[in-house]
């Protein structure tokens, strides 16, 4: 599927302005994040690891789940995908993901007027 693989973070914008707005600014960290998403048909297992840390979330299109955030904390919100981009409404910011050739491009754009949108971009592995 479109999405399975195992992909290694290769730049990203905002960064440190995203971790602050979401008052996660305490998890910056220097390691590339290694994204992995296991895809079958509309399920969808999808992990993001650095040394020490694993966060991973499975999903169905289409289907009301519970999901963790990167706090840890719990909650339940339905994934869809249009065009080929899966978007992810978590409590602090709205996540879409998309591959383009090799690459996974991720945003999470927090809401507002002084709204930040982090850009990872991700190199198939």
């Amino acid at each position: 599927m479109a999405f399975s693989g195992k992909y290694k973070l290769e730049s990203q914008e905002n960064y440190d302005e995203f971790l602050e707005a979401i008052g996660f600014a305490n998890a910056k960290t220097d390691f590339k994040v290694i994204t992995e998403v296991l895809q079958e048909g509309d399920d969808f297992t999808w992990s993001q690891m650095i040394p020490n840390w694993t966060w991973t979330n499975k999903f169905t299109i289409g289907k009301e789940c519970e999901l963790e955030t990167m706090r840890r904390s719990k909650f339940t919100t339905t994934v869809t995908m249009e065009g080929g981009k899966i978007a992810i409404p978590f409590p602090q910011y709205h996540f879409t993901a998309e591959i383009s050739g090799e690459k996974l491009i991720m945003l999470c754009t927090t809401p507002g007027e002084k709204g930040v949108t982090m850009k990872r971009i991700s190199k198939r592995i």
